[in-house]
Protein backbone atom coordinates (compact mmCIF):
# COMPACT_ATOMS: atom_id res chain seq x y z
CA UNK A 1 0.00 0.00 0.00
CA UNK A 2 1.44 3.45 -0.66
CA UNK A 3 1.60 6.22 1.43
CA UNK A 4 -1.16 8.12 -0.67
CA UNK A 5 -3.64 5.10 -0.12
CA UNK A 6 -2.81 4.46 3.25
CA UNK A 7 -3.21 8.57 3.88
CA UNK A 8 -6.43 8.18 2.25
CA UNK A 9 -7.75 5.11 3.95
CA UNK A 10 -6.59 6.68 7.08
CA UNK A 11 -8.34 9.76 6.35
CA UNK A 12 -11.81 7.81 5.47
CA UNK A 13 -11.79 5.11 8.64
CA UNK A 14 -11.64 8.45 10.68
CA UNK A 15 -14.69 9.78 8.94
CA UNK A 16 -16.42 6.73 9.20
CA UNK A 17 -15.97 6.76 13.08
CA UNK A 18 -14.00 9.21 15.01
CA UNK A 19 -11.27 8.84 17.03
CA UNK A 20 -10.31 5.10 14.66
CA UNK A 21 -6.68 6.75 14.54
CA UNK A 22 -6.44 7.07 17.75
CA UNK A 23 -6.80 3.72 18.73
CA UNK A 24 -5.22 2.62 15.78
CA UNK A 25 -1.82 4.56 16.47
CA UNK A 26 -2.32 2.87 20.44
CA UNK A 27 -2.35 -0.50 19.09
CA UNK A 28 0.72 -0.25 16.54
CA UNK A 29 3.21 1.09 19.50
CA UNK A 30 1.83 -1.78 21.70
CA UNK A 31 2.33 -4.35 19.11
CA UNK A 32 5.92 -2.85 18.70
CA UNK A 33 6.54 -2.55 22.24
CA UNK A 34 5.67 -6.36 22.67
CA UNK A 35 8.46 -7.34 19.61
CA UNK A 36 11.33 -4.83 21.11
CA UNK A 37 10.36 -6.33 24.86
CA UNK A 38 10.99 -10.10 23.02
CA UNK A 39 14.11 -8.93 21.56
CA UNK A 40 16.14 -7.73 24.48
CA UNK A 41 14.69 -10.09 26.73
CA UNK A 42 17.91 -12.49 26.87
CA UNK A 43 20.57 -9.71 27.16
CA UNK A 44 20.62 -6.85 29.49
CA UNK A 45 19.71 -3.86 27.83
CA UNK A 46 21.51 -0.94 27.36
CA UNK A 47 20.68 2.53 28.20
CA UNK A 48 19.07 3.58 24.97
CA UNK A 49 17.44 0.42 24.71
CA UNK A 50 15.23 0.93 28.19
CA UNK A 51 15.17 4.56 27.08
CA UNK A 52 13.35 3.19 23.92
CA UNK A 53 11.20 0.92 26.14
CA UNK A 54 10.30 3.90 28.78
CA UNK A 55 9.47 6.53 26.43
CA UNK A 56 6.86 4.07 24.96
CA UNK A 57 5.85 3.42 28.38
CA UNK A 58 5.41 6.89 29.17
CA UNK A 59 3.34 7.42 25.62
CA UNK A 60 0.69 4.31 26.58
CA UNK A 61 0.54 5.21 30.17
CA UNK A 62 -2.97 6.05 31.35
CA UNK A 63 -4.35 5.55 27.25
CA UNK A 64 -7.60 7.33 27.34
CA UNK A 65 -10.98 5.42 26.50
CA UNK A 66 -12.27 7.16 23.12
CA UNK A 67 -15.17 8.27 25.14
CA UNK A 68 -12.89 9.77 27.83
CA UNK A 69 -14.32 13.46 28.89
CA UNK A 70 -10.70 14.87 27.90
CA UNK A 71 -10.61 13.10 24.32
CA UNK A 72 -11.95 14.69 22.00
CA UNK A 73 -11.98 14.85 18.14
CA UNK A 74 -9.00 15.45 15.82
CA UNK A 75 -8.89 19.34 15.10
CA UNK A 76 -6.83 18.49 12.14
CA UNK A 77 -7.26 15.00 10.99
CA UNK A 78 -5.33 15.77 7.81
CA UNK A 79 -2.12 15.93 10.11
CA UNK A 80 -3.19 12.82 12.11
CA UNK A 81 -3.65 10.75 9.08
CA UNK A 82 -0.03 12.35 7.98
CA UNK A 83 1.22 10.84 11.56
CA UNK A 84 -0.11 7.94 10.86
CA UNK A 85 1.50 7.09 7.61
CA UNK A 86 5.03 7.91 9.25
CA UNK A 87 4.24 5.98 11.81
CA UNK A 88 3.84 3.06 9.59
CA UNK A 89 6.74 3.60 7.74
CA UNK A 90 8.91 3.62 10.79
CA UNK A 91 7.54 -0.06 11.29
CA UNK A 92 8.55 -1.00 8.50
CA UNK A 93 11.83 0.04 9.31
CA UNK A 94 11.67 -1.68 12.79
CA UNK A 95 10.34 -4.85 11.02
CA UNK A 96 13.82 -5.03 8.53
CA UNK A 97 15.35 -4.45 11.94
CA UNK A 98 14.18 -7.25 13.65
CA UNK A 99 14.62 -9.62 10.57
CA UNK A 100 18.55 -8.39 10.83
CA UNK A 101 18.23 -9.08 14.84
CA UNK A 102 19.47 -5.52 14.94
CA UNK A 103 18.59 -3.98 18.15
CA UNK A 104 20.14 -0.97 18.27
CA UNK A 105 17.71 -0.23 15.22
CA UNK A 106 15.16 -1.90 16.73
CA UNK A 107 15.35 0.62 19.88
CA UNK A 108 16.08 3.78 17.29
CA UNK A 109 13.12 3.20 15.45
CA UNK A 110 10.67 2.49 18.47
CA UNK A 111 11.52 5.76 20.19
CA UNK A 112 10.75 7.47 16.11
CA UNK A 113 7.12 5.01 16.65
CA UNK A 114 6.92 6.27 20.37
CA UNK A 115 7.09 9.98 19.02
CA UNK A 116 4.49 9.14 16.09
CA UNK A 117 2.48 8.17 18.65
CA UNK A 118 2.19 10.66 21.01
CA UNK A 119 1.65 13.18 18.51
CA UNK A 120 -1.22 11.41 17.57
CA UNK A 121 -2.50 11.28 21.24
CA UNK A 122 -2.05 14.81 21.85
CA UNK A 123 -4.10 15.45 18.79
CA UNK A 124 -7.12 14.13 20.13
CA UNK A 125 -6.43 14.30 24.29
CA UNK A 126 -4.42 18.20 23.92
CA UNK A 127 -4.10 18.20 27.37
CA UNK A 128 -1.60 14.86 27.62
CA UNK A 129 1.43 15.85 29.35
CA UNK A 130 4.58 13.70 28.32
CA UNK A 131 7.84 13.78 29.31
CA UNK A 132 9.98 14.44 26.74
CA UNK A 133 12.56 11.51 25.25
CA UNK A 134 15.23 13.66 25.98
CA UNK A 135 14.29 14.29 30.05
CA UNK A 136 13.24 10.19 29.94
CA UNK A 137 17.35 9.51 28.58
CA UNK A 138 18.29 11.22 31.59
CA UNK A 139 16.65 9.43 34.17
CA UNK A 140 17.37 6.17 32.72
CA UNK A 141 20.83 7.02 32.24
CA UNK A 142 21.52 8.46 36.11
CA UNK A 143 20.08 5.07 36.63
CA UNK A 144 22.46 2.89 34.56
CA UNK A 145 25.28 4.98 36.24
CA UNK A 146 23.85 4.10 39.88
CA UNK A 147 23.23 0.76 38.84
CA UNK A 148 27.04 -0.22 37.36
CA UNK A 149 28.44 1.82 40.85
CA UNK A 150 26.82 -0.81 42.97
CA UNK A 151 28.62 -3.39 42.08
CA UNK A 152 31.54 -1.61 42.61
CA UNK A 153 30.90 0.27 45.80
CA UNK A 154 29.98 -3.35 47.13
CA UNK A 155 33.28 -5.05 46.20
CA UNK A 156 35.23 -2.54 48.09
CA UNK A 157 33.87 -2.59 51.68
CA UNK A 158 34.54 -6.56 51.42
Amino acid sequence: MTSQNLHADALAAEELEPRTLLRIASERLSTVRYVFVVAIEDGIANVTQRSALEYSDAVLLGWPDMDAPDVRDAEAPNEVADFLVELEKRIDVFRAAERENDVETMADTLIRISEYVARVRKAYQPKFLLPTYAEIRRYVQQQWEEEMQEPAESGEGA
